[in-house]
């Protein structure tokens, strides 16, 4: 009689563990490393994943897992036109570089779009950087993000996809939005409208509601509204779309600096001053807020800072080091002329 042998019991993996926790690799792998940065139940999920198939780290392989390549990317989905015309992205690399210098890891950037997905997936995939920095993703933007399970990933804002194991540094939005557009209320302005940046982006949404609430709150109704892109001729178009309803405009919140100067060459193209006529006031505190006359008041958006705390949150990350999911940086309105 022979007795029959079913052969060698598969050596349990990473990606095992994570299959059968229903997580990602990189939460397995902040779990064996003893980051607190995963959440409770996710964590005892995996512990119990890891008994059940009687993984154990080797040393080869963990000292494997640590070759790097010593090199992050910052993937911005955005065309090489709009990247370059918007001082928003030069801070955010600045405040990125700043953190990387005292590091081993060097930056490269990625301008990418939805129209080749497959050439930024095989880059990242492809051995040549530990890390992932993304800024300006829209709702759209699916074909690398969920390489997260792959590669540590931080987004710049609230991502509107990839689940609630996403890392990403962000400010208050919505708050902030509804703070200065409370400024225009409490001046005695009535007819307050808005040009809000794209529907398909956090700060687009979150800036719009925060101006939705601040009008209402105030009695003014539903506002008046125009949809921009963040750009200089996106905020003229919209605010001369305003202006041509016929219908009474006392002043105005735009969603961004950039657009708020588009803002300004509509309404003073008009012959109508600012802010005797029409108030105006914007969002992010960047070189456009102080180059139009009169100079804008705002909300300062720490950009450059935000782009430090996505730079250390990242390599975190990639060391196994404990690192925060959600990072809140402060805003502040800055009162200027416009007002």
């Amino acid at each position: 009689m022979t007795q029959e042998t079913s052969g060698p019991r598969p050596v349990p993996t990473l990606e095992m563990v994570a299959a059968l926790a229903g997580v990602s690799r990189a939460t397995v792998s902040r779990v064996v490393n003893d980051s607190p940065s995963v959440d409770p139940e996710l964590a005892q999920s995996v512990r119990k994943a890891i008994l059940a198939l009687d993984y154990t780290p080797n040393r080869a392989a963990r000292s494997l897992a640590k070759r790097r390549a010593n090199a992050v990317t910052l993937i911005v989905p955005e065309s090489t036109s709009k990247v370059f015309a918007d001082p928003f992205f030069a801070s955010v690399v600045q405040g990125i570089a700043l953190y990387l210098t005292d590091t081993e890891y060097t930056l490269n950037m990625v301008i990418s779009s939805e129209s080749k997905p497959e050439k930024t997936r095989s880059f990242l995939l492809g051995g040549n950087v530990d890390g992932v920095l993304v800024v300006s993703h829209h709702s759209g933007d699916n074909s690398w993000i969920h390489l997260s399970g792959s590669l540590p990933m931080v987004f710049a804002g609230r991502p509107l996809v990839g689940g609630k194991e996403s890392y990403y540094v962000d400010v208050a939005n919505e708050q902030a939005a509804y703070e200065v557009t409370k400024l225009l209320t409490e001046s005695g302005r009535k007819n307050i409208a808005t040009i809000a940046g794209p529907q398909d982006m956090p700060p687009g949404l979150d800036r719009l509601a925060g101006w939705r609430t601040a009008v209402r709150e105030a009695g003014l109704g539903e506002g008046l509204l125009e949809e921009g892109d963040f750009t200089l001729a996106s905020g003229a178009k919209a605010m001369h779309r305003l202006l041509d309803r016929g219908v009474p405009v006392d002043a105005v919140f735009a969603a961004n600096d950039q657009m708020a100067a588009g803002a300004y060459t509509a309404i003073q193209g008009r012959g109508l001053r600012i802010p005797e006529d029409i108030a105006v006031v914007g969002f992010d505190d960047d070189s456009f807020a102080t180059s139009v006359t009169p100079a804008l008041t705002t909300v300062h958006h720490p950009i450059v800072e935000l782009g430090k705390k996505m730079a250390e949150t990242l390599v975190n990350l990639i060391e196994g080091k404990p690192a925060e999911r959600v990072n809140r940086m402060p805003t502040s309105i800055v009162i200027r002329d416009s007002v």
